[in-house]
């Protein structure tokens, strides 16, 4: 059986943003973690040793596959900052196009730095993609 390697710990959100090394990185990681606090209205956990997530559902594939993930996060890693969207949203694209400088894979929107992007679409990606995740999977 697949076992999800991705899953919510009780490990401190702030002691983690502590131990990131670049000063610019924890400072950005601070400005998400307040960004998505106040957009998301849920109190930030980590999910695994390095993802900030806010909020969770649980997803069934139709392939029998299922587990827990939070509704969006992001991770302050050593090159970029990755954040966190529903995968599968078709509105993301269209937000995206105003969001300032980004590239994105199948989940994930990958940013150099808070001052890269448009606040307020970032709020708006989030609020997006919370609506399409509850509305997608709203057994939570």
């Amino acid at each position: 059986m697949y076992e999800l390697k991705t899953k919510e710990t009780d490990n401190s959100v702030i002691e983690f943003i502590e131990n990131i090394e670049s000063p610019k990185k924890r400072e950005d990681a601070y400005k998400l973690l307040d960004i998505f606090t106040e957009t998301t209205g849920y109190k930030a956990k980590m999910w695994g040793p390095s993802i900030i997530g806010f909020g969770s559902y649980h997803y069934k594939y139709e392939s029998g596959h299922e587990g827990d993930a939070p509704l969006v996060g992001f991770s302050p890693r050593k090159s970029k900052i990755s954040l966190y969207f529903a995968p599968g949203d078709t509105q993301r694209d269209e937000l995206l196009k105003d969001f300032g400088k980004h590239t994105t894979g199948k989940a994930c929107v990958y940013i150099n730095k808070v001052a890269d992007i448009d606040v307020n679409v970032l709020k708006a990606l989030i609020n997006q993609s919370v609506r399409f995740l509850k509305e997608t999977y709203p057994n939570d």
